[in-house]
């Protein structure tokens, strides 16, 4: 590997270090009687109100329409993603380290792998709370739905949904975008070298 692709992979690895210290995902709710907003912010780990009591408000606005509560710790995947994390994180100091090709397509593969099974596994979990809902909740309004978008604006009653990712999301995106751009560079030059 180039001197400068193994820099843009610890680059790329580093920036992940922000999924440890900001979020990776928002979702924004408004409606007439919360003009100022209600909100989430889902981190790596945990999941927070953008606002101190905002959690708490949803849980509530959930509890009348038969949704589940957002429990935190009910949801097992924010118990292993940062190892997740950490291993990509690791495996890409490697690489750069090693400048090893084939170690670079394993680890861009991976990546994209986790972000892919990430995405997914965040959409079912959007199904669940929004479609299994309690028979018994005192809202009910024949054949609706809760499901947030996965990413973009949905309107639920009268409640406008933003869900869109955070910084931390952001910067893994940025991340792979510069592993893939190393790996296919990396590819082209090997290509050239075995033609000549």
């Amino acid at each position: 590997m180039q001197r400068s692709s193994k820099l843009w992979i610890v680059g790329s690895t580093l920036l992940l270090l922000l999924l440890y210290v900001t979020p990776m995902w928002q979702i924004d709710l408004t409606a007439p009687q919360y003009p100022e907003g209600l909100g989430l912010f889902i981190w790596i780990n945990k999941i927070s109100g953008q606002n101190p009591g905002d959690l708490k408000t949803i849980n509530l606005l959930n509890h009348y329409i038969g949704m589940k509560a957002i429990t935190p710790s009910d949801i097992p995947e924010l118990t292993y993603m940062p190892y997740i994390v950490g291993a990509i994180i690791s495996l890409g100091l490697l690489v750069a380290w090693t400048g090893n090709k084939k170690l670079l397509y394993i680890w861009v593969t991976m990546f994209l792998m986790v972000l892919i099974a990430g995405l997914i596994d965040f959409y079912l979990w959007e199904y669940d709370y929004g479609h299994n809902l309690e028979p018994k909740a005192p809202i009910k309004v024949p054949g609706m739905t809760y499901q947030p978008p996965l990413i973009g604006v949905k309107q639920l009653l009268n409640m406008t949904t933003l869900s869109i990712p955070y910084t931390g999301g952001v910067a893994a995106g940025v991340a792979f975008l510069i592993g893939l751009a190393v790996a296919w560079r990396e590819f082209r030059n090997q290509s050239k070298e075995q033609k000549t």
